[in-house]
């Protein structure tokens, strides 16, 4: 069976999708991602799109889905890399991608994480002040 591969990085993983997504790959990386999250307290997704040059309505969910689950896993999804024509189809599907991130490119995705990870870090120490 086919698998996108799935990277780590210290706190973040890295998907770097070279082929097309078909159906059941789709939900193969949704439910190998939402699992790695999970089994290494990740904090951030980002997900390189750059080769990708045709999305459908199932994979715009997909990717949907993944960053609704990995907020519920205290994890940000970024989309790195996304084609003009692929950002157009999106829009004509009327799917916003609530939750997603987007930069673009891995360098710039890669920098929004961490300062999403800083944001995040400084709003826990603000709270454990207000609570002492």
């Amino acid at each position: 069976m086919e698998r996108i591969p799935i990277l780590k990085m210290g706190d973040f993983l890295l998907v770097t999708i070279q082929v097309d997504l078909y159906d059941q790959l789709a939900e193969n990386l949704e439910s190998d991602l939402i699992n790695t999250i999970s089994k290494h307290s990740s904090k951030g997704v980002l997900i390189d799109i750059s080769a990708v040059s045709i999305i459908d309505s199932f994979m715009g969910r997909i990717l949907g889905n993944i960053a609704v689950m990995s907020k519920i896993l205290d994890a940000q999804t970024v989309v790195v890399g996304m084609q003009p024509a692929v950002a157009i189809t999106l829009v004509e599907l009327g799917l916003s991608l609530n939750g997603v991130l987007s930069a673009l490119n891995v360098e710039r995705g890669m920098d929004l994480l961490r300062s999403r990870m800083h944001t995040s870090d400084n709003e826990e120490l603000e709270y454990d002040d207000d609570n002492e």
